[in-house]
């Protein structure tokens, strides 16, 4: 079992309902949300930012 050091979204601010991400020494990225913590999706670094960037620019890269 990994150790994870998790750290807090800086936009949750004193809300309880954060996203904490956590990256192991492997490079693979983790996260979960601080209302259900022991569900955790685990991902790489490139994966992530190309969903971020979807997110961003309001595309999926899939058909609609």
């Amino acid at each position: 079992m990994q150790h994870h050091t998790w750290q807090k979204s800086s936009f949750c601010g004193n809300s309880s309902n954060c996203v904490h991400v956590s990256v192991t020494s492997d490079g693979r990225v983790h996260l979960r949300e601080s209302d259900a913590p022991g569900v955790v999706l685990t991902t790489g670094p490139a994966q992530l930012r190309a969903l971020l960037n979807a997110l961003r620019h309001g595309t999926s890269g899939g058909q609609r």
